[in-house]
């Protein structure tokens, strides 16, 4: 039986899945997993790369030391966040994607190319920390100088295991700077706004792409061999890879995001509300970024009377206040203190005060439930087309009192798939079936 080994990275954790053919069916088990989080550094947010590789590492140990033998690994990442080279030197801090430098220089890039000339080429939409906003502030801070090449995060990562470099489609398509019909690097944009023409001369490969064999130091700390290959190595391409969906519906990959769209074989263009970021086999997933479960979880670590998410949802449904309000507004990206962002966003739109905890939560949940339904309608508005179907998946799928406002709002049948999405995904490729 050939083992498989997924490593799926988020923003909050990291899991090293191995995975099998049983029956024709694809089984897993999660045999390690690992904690991770922005660090804060000389006042930015920033990831440390090297704890996590060491984990990556550790996890693949545990797995040969299992299983004996392992067919191949692939590694997904959240998108936008890379690390800058100096050949086979990293140029650090690897910074977040929460991190607010880029704020400052989004209107100095939209004044060299306005942000809808961007959309027509790019098809993605607008959000400060795309990768194009954080490389211009490389540009202009002096650091890409030195910089011989970058390697988006689960790029990286492969590369450290076997010293071969490669960008993969799919998360290219979130840096804001691949072209949406050639699906290469738009030369006009790296024209316009300055950057280094010689980070951008690779085209990126398509998912199922081999790197190679693990380094020969890797190999002795680790325990074994295998191949190392590019999965859609963007942890929502893999997601939405994995779901087991009869024909094209709306899908809510749920987790720090709740990223929802429609798969697409071509982008659409009809609105800058909506992103079309790279799929399998050159194909787009046509979606929404929502604020999603970052604002449920930064909320219970604000909360006046500490609750688990357990009490958390019975509370919701518990309480019967149904006032909504703009969960995707920008104040809700990176406060200091969730709770008290919702409380005074809620007073400024002049809307009833919430009288307990209870309230509070419910507000989030029914918030992002009507969220979705605007998003859903948005769809199909763009495409012309009505679903009946809403799949969801991702950690956001076990939460019960949020998809029964889902339900709610959209009048749509909701099908919660509560299972590691990503990583069936992620083993999907690895096996072939793409």
């Amino acid at each position: 039986m050939k083992i498989y080994l997924a490593i799926d990275l988020g923003a909050s954790s990291g899991r090293h899945i191995a995975g099998w053919k049983e029956n024709g069916e694809i089984r897993t088990e999660e045999i390690y997993r690992f904690p991770n989080g922005a660090e804060e550094k000389d006042g930015h947010l920033t990831w440390n790369v090297r704890s996590l590789f060491d984990h990556i590492k550790v996890g693949l140990k545990t797995a040969f030391a299992k299983y004996g033998a392992i067919e191949s690994v692939a590694i997904d990442t959240w998108g936008v966040d890379y690390v800058l080279m100096d050949g086979d030197k990293e140029i650090f801090p690897c910074y977040a994607y929460r991190d607010g430098r880029t704020a400052a220089v989004a209107e100095e890039v939209h004044a060299k190319m306005p942000f809808s000339e961007m959309y027509r080429k790019t098809g993605l939409m607008y959000a400060v920390f795309n990768s194009v906003y954080q490389f211009y502030c490389d540009k202009i801070s002096g650091r890409a100088e030195k910089a011989t090449d970058y390697l988006m995060l689960p790029e990286y990562f492969s590369y450290k295991l076997t010293g071969v470099k490669a960008h993969e489609y799919t998360n290219a398509t979130t840096t804001g700077m691949l072209n949406c019909e050639t699906h290469d690097f738009d030369g006009e944009i790296i024209e316009r706004l300055g950057l280094k023409k010689s980070l951008f001369c690779e085209k990126p490969v398509n998912p199922g792409t081999v790197l190679g064999g693990l380094k020969e130091e890797i190999r002795r700390e680790v325990g074994g061999d295998t191949k190392v290959i590019l999965c859609a190595s963007h942890d929502t391409a893999s997601a939405v890879h994995g779901i087991p969906m009869k024909g094209n519906s709306p899908y809510i990959s749920s987790g720090t995001w709740s990223l929802m769209g429609i798969k697409s074989d071509k982008a659409i263009l009809t609105s800058e509300e909506l992103s079309n970021e790279g799929g399998v086999n050159n194909t787009f997933r046509y979606q929404k970024n929502i604020m999603g479960m970052w604002v449920i979880n930064k909320l219970k670590e604000t909360l006046k009377t500490p609750m688990t998410f357990a009490e958390m949802d019975a509370g919701s449904l518990e309480s019967g206040y149904d006032v909504t309000f703009d969960v995707n507004a920008q104040e809700f990206f990176a406060p200091e203190n969730m709770r008290e962002t919702i409380l005074a966003h809620i007073k400024a739109h002049d809307l009833p005060m919430p009288a307990s905890e209870k309230d509070i939560v419910r507000a989030v949940y029914r918030s992002l439930a009507k969220c979705y339904k605007e998003t859903y309608e948005l769809l199909e508005r763009n495409t012309g087309k009505t679903y009946a179907d809403l799949y969801i998946v991702g950690g956001g799928a076990k939460n019960k009192p949020l998809n029964g406002f889902t339900r709610e709002f959209t009048g749509k049948n909701v099908v919660a798939l509560p299972i590691e999405s990503t990583a069936l995904g992620n083993l999907k490729i690895q096996m072939g079936e793409r």
